[in-house]
């Protein structure tokens, strides 16, 4: 019989296998006519390398020149003759704004028969960045905002109006060529303007709401980006298209079909969970609990996004959190285990994926000197997983469309 945390790697890689962006954005694809111009593809984000190859597979001679900008590490070799660069993320880098540089470069003076086929995943708002103040500042700026607590919505009303590709200013700056979009959502409700920062979409965020963000978390700004947040944002686009594809709902599907399939009766408790991590991990690992000696196989599939409100100095990610905290309502239970995973493969600024918590990780943590309230007040719940086994790594999994947090209950 597989073990729990066999179980849970079975799901997450079966899901994960669910939610591939090859064939959303062919389908995705079908919606558009190109016309007769010349195609600019221009893929970024987490998932753009694998956007970029499935449109390149589909539309065979129709691109004419074209550029892949995403993580480091995410690159898997050449795409015809499309130029791939690898930049920096949660925080725009060197890379992030020479490799912004050039796909202006190549989307300028396009003509009204010309198009941008624009692949867009999450991570774009790091890894498509054209700063419109000096780049340490904004920097600083998106260090501030992860740390802070606040929602990707919040942060990302407040970037779109720090740069010169998001909030729709790149969609104008390709003008009059038509940019179409496909999306590969990682924010709950699919919010186009959000996606990214919406860096084709019109903006409906507006000034108040960027200046109450910043208020809110405290943030620290210059008179600069002051005046930057002030400044209105495209409100309306006439060359823009999206079609959007795949999502945590879809996600969260597969991840019920993997637990049906061992034998787990799944419940979808939510595919839009947005709170603190260690909330949501406390929640899970006491729902597994209540339910640990009914003598029913369970799982309980959660598919969204928490945050973090960083106040140590340690290292982790949401994911890990959520499944740290979930280890002291698990302590003792012999047929119960909490996971979260990030369906990109990588959660925060770590190598993990996310993190696995069982009925023993609790003793295993104080064994090795851990105190679990004390490694979630420094926010280093990496290094607790490590020492316990209970880090989940995939690597670069090619796809991003939010996280899933998992409950399984075994019979006894």
């Amino acid at each position: 019989m597989s073990t729990l945390l066999e179980d849970c790697k079975t799901i997450l890689e079966t899901a994960i296998a669910r939610v591939q962006p090859d064939a959303a954005v062919r389908r995705a694809l079908q919606a558009f006519d190109l016309g007769h111009g010349r195609c600019v593809l221009l893929s970024v984000g987490k998932a753009a390398w694998e956007m970029a190859r499935a449109a390149w597979e589909a539309l065979p001679g129709r691109i004419d020149c074209g550029a892949v900008i995403t993580k480091h590490g995410y690159a898997k070799g050449p795409i015809g003759p499309l130029e791939i660069y690898e930049a920096g993320h949660p925080v725009p880098d060197a890379d992030t704004f020479a490799a912004t540089a050039r796909a202006l470069e190549m989307t300028a003076g396009l003509r009204a028969e010309d198009c941008v086929l624009f692949l867009l995943s999450g991570g774009g708002s790091a890894l498509f960045e054209s700063p419109l103040l000096p780049a340490q500042e904004l920097q600083g700026i998106t260090q501030q905002l992860l740390k802070s607590g606040a929602n990707i919505v919040e942060m990302n009303t407040v970037r779109k109006r720090l740069s010169a590709v998001k909030g729709g200013r790149f969609a104008a700056h390709c003008a009059p060529a038509r940019v179409l979009s496909v999306v590969l959502s990682d924010i709950l409700g699919d919010p186009l303007d959000m996606i990214a920062s919406g860096p084709a979409c019109a903006d409906p965020s507006t000034c108040a709401q960027a200046l109450q963000v910043a208020e809110t978390y405290g943030l620290h700004l210059s008179d600069t980006a002051q005046k930057l947040l002030r400044t209105e944002t495209p409100k309306m686009l006439h060359n823009a298209e999206t079609q959007i594809t795949g999502s945590v709902r879809e996600l969260c599907r597969a991840a019920c079909d993997a637990c049906e399939a061992l034998g787990y009766k799944p419940v979808l408790l939510t595919d839009s969970l947005c709170c603190e991590a260690r909330e949501a991990g406390s929640f899970l690992g006491s729902v597994a609990r209540t339910h640990a000696e009914t003598g029913v196989p369970l799982a309980f599939v959660a598919g969204g996004e928490t945050v973090v409100h960083v106040m140590g100095t340690g290292l982790g990610g949401r994911n890990q959190e959520l499944a740290l905290a979930a280890a002291v309502p698990l302590a003792g239970l012999a047929n119960a285990a909490v996971f979260s995973a990030g369906s990109d493969g990588t959660d925060g600024p770590t190598d993990a994926a996310g993190g696995f918590a069982d009925g023993e990780t609790a003793d295993r943590l104080s064994a090795c000197g851990f105190l679990i309230p004390a490694v979630l007040r420094e926010n280093d719940a990496y290094h607790a997983l490590a020492a316990c086994g209970g880090l989940l790594k995939t690597g670069p999994t090619g796809t991003n469309v939010n996280d899933v947090a998992v409950a399984l209950v075994r019979a006894k």
